[in-house]
């Protein structure tokens, strides 16, 4: 080989290194753009917000719960609108069932009051004391308190007797519903920032 074309490659393989250093480096500036973006405080607030949160941090203490996790529920289930009513009629920030409510209010031994579901603090208490409620049941597993907040805890529990979902029958190594291994994943998601914030 010539020696003008041996430069010629070596030349060629500079340009070539030159370029992939630039793209590294412009990857690498975009990355660092973004998680500035991410932190940025209003960045912050406007995707985890922070409302209700005297009220949570009571309430997830009378229930010994994590706030965090609290406020990751809210923001999976109604993205914070206290008006908020889905297609089964599940109401108020974390979307709670009338019968489910009343049910809540008999435990507490209080009378349930129809519409009352929308008030901010009455729901945040009442979904306090069930996730309380299921995190004992479930031993504080976060993920199948979760998904029994989403299914239902008949269905989790059909889910640990299955061997295809819970090898050892007490921790779910698949959640079979779409929908809700995608809820749970949300507030697990939604729970790593959220215990950034109530830690500040």
């Amino acid at each position: 080989m010539s020696k003008k074309k041996r430069r010629h490659r070596c030349k060629q393989r500079r340009l070539a290194l030159i370029a992939t250093i630039t793209v590294l480096l412009l990857a690498l500036a975009g990355l660092t753009v973004w998680i500035a973006f991410d932190r940025a405080p209003e960045v912050v607030i406007r995707h985890y917000p922070m409302e209700y949160e005297s009220t949570i941090r009571l309430c997830a203490r009378l229930n010994d719960l994590p706030p965090a996790y609290v406020a990751s529920v809210i923001l999976a289930e109604s993205s914070y609108d206290p008006q908020a009513v889905s297609s089964v009629n599940a109401q108020g920030l974390m979307q709670l069932l009338p019968s489910t409510a009343e049910w809540i209010a008999g435990k507490l031994g209080e009378t349930y009051a129809e519409g009352s579901l929308f008030d901010p603090e009455t729901n945040i208490r009442y979904g306090c004391w069930y996730l309380g409620f299921l995190m004992q049941r479930y031993g504080g597993d976060m993920r199948l308190a979760s998904s029994a907040y989403h299914a239902g805890q008949g269905t989790v529990d059909k889910w640990l007797q299955n061997p295809e979902y819970a090898p050892d029958g007490v921790h779910l190594a698949v959640i079979p519903y779409d929908t809700t291994d995608t809820y749970v994943q949300r507030v697990l998601k939604y729970y790593e920032k959220y215990a950034e914030l109530y830690a500040a």
